[in-house]
C-alpha cells in the first residue's frame, strides 16, 4: 500500500493474536475448577518471568530492564492484576462474549483516564466515542435481565482495571523498553500472586491434567499481546482494531460449540456500540494528526 502499511501481515498476526486470547478464556475456564484466580496468576507470572529472562540474555538485551520507575511500573502492575483477575473471576460467572464484549470498553475508560492523568483534551469526538460505549455496555449488560449481574460487574470493572494499565503503560514506554515493561510486569505480579494467593497458607498446585492449561494462559498472554503489537507495527489502528473485534463473533461461536451458551443478539448490538465509540475516536486522532 502507498502508505507502507501491510495489511495481509497485520490480518496474520491479528489471526494469532484473536486464537491466542480465546485459547486464554477457554484455558482460564478450565484451570479456574482447581485453581483460584491469584493461584493462577502466580504460575501464569512465574512461567512469564522465566521465558522473560531466557529471551533477555538468548538476545543480549536483559540490560534494558531497569530500575528508576519501579512506582510507575508498581502502579501499573496493580491496575493490570486486578483487570486480569477480574477477567478470569468473571469467565467463570457469565458467558463468554458477554466478558470479551464488555472488555472492549477498556479503550474508553482510556480516554476517561488519559483526561485525569496525562492531561489530555476531551474532544467531541472523544465524547461522544465514550457516550457510545456507555450505551453499549448497557445494552451488553441489561441491569436486571443480562445474566448473572455479579459477573457482568466482575467484567466491566477488568476493564476498568486494563485501561490503568494501558495509560501506566503509556507513560511507561516514553523511557522504558519493551522487555522491561515486561520484566517487572511478571516480577510484581509474582509477588502479587504468592501474597494473595498464599495469604491463607494455602496454595494448590496444579494436577497432571490442570498443567497444560495453566501453562497455556501464561504463552497465550505473551503471544496474544506480541501478536498485537506486531500488528499494530505493520498496519494503522484503523485497520487493526476491526480486526480485533472479530475476537467477538469467534469468542461467541467458542462458547456456543464447547459450553453450549447461547448466542445473543444484543450482546452483539452493544458490542457493535462499543466498536463504533472506539473506532470513531480512533479516526478522529487519525485524521487530526499531521502527515
Amino acid at each position: 500500500m502507498s502508505d507502507g502499511s501491510r495489511p495481509l501481515l497485520a490480518a496474520a498476526w491479528m489471526t494469532g493474536a484473536i486464537v491466542s486470547f480465546s485459547s486464554m478464556a477457554v484455558a482460564g475456564r478450565a484451570a479456574s475448577l482447581e485453581l483460584d484466580t491469584f493461584e493462577l496468576m502466580m504460575y501464569r507470572s512465574l512461567i512469564g518471568l522465566a521465558l522473560i529472562v531466557a529471551f533477555g540474555f538468548f538476545t543480549g538485551k536483559i540490560g534494558e530492564v531497569r530500575c528508576d520507575r519501579l512506582g510507575l511500573h508498581f502502579v501499573r502492575n496493580i491496575c493490570h492484576f486486578a483487570g486480569q483477575n477480574l477477567w478470569f473471576h468473571a469467565l467463570t460467572l457469565v458467558t463468554l462474549s458477554q466478558v470479551f464484549a464488555l472488555e472492549f470498553t477498556s479503550p474508553i475508560w482510556v480516554m476517561v483516564l488519559a483526561v485525569v492523568l496525562l492531561g489530555e483534551r476531551l474532544s467531541r469526538a472523544r465524547l461522544l466515542a465514550v457516550a457510545l460505549g456507555f450505551v453499549g455496555a448497557l445494552i451488553v449488560a441489561r441491569p436486571g435481565a443480562g445474566g448473572d449481574p455479579l459477573g457482568l460487574a466482575i467484567a466491566a470493572a477488568a476493564a476498568v482495571g486494563f485501561a490503568g494499565s494501558i495509560v501506566t503503560t503509556k507513560m511507561l514506554t516514553r523511557t522504558e523498553t519493551v522487555l522491561g515493561i515486561l520484566f517487572w510486569m511478571a516480577v510484581m505480579q509474582l509477588a502479587l500472586g504468592l501474597i494473595t494467593a498464599g495469604w491463607d497458607g494455602d496454595i494448590a498446585v496444579p494436577t497432571a491434567d490442570t498443567w497444560p492449561w495453566v501453562v497455556m494462559v501464561a504463552l497465550g498472554g505473551l503471544f496474544a499481546h506480541t501478536c498485537l503489537t506486531n500488528a499494530l507495527a505493520v498496519a494503522p489502528a484503523t485497520l487493526v482494531t476491526p480486526m480485533d473485534f472479530l475476537r467477538l463473533p469467534v469468542i461467541a461461536i467458542v462458547g456456543m460449540f464447547w459450553y453450549q451458551e447461547p448466542l445473543d443478539e444484543l450482546v452483539f448490538v452493544g458490542a457493535a456500540l462499543i466498536f463504533a465509540g472506539n473506532y470513531l475516536n480512533i479516526w478522529a486522532e487519525a485524521r487530526a494528526r499531521p502527515a
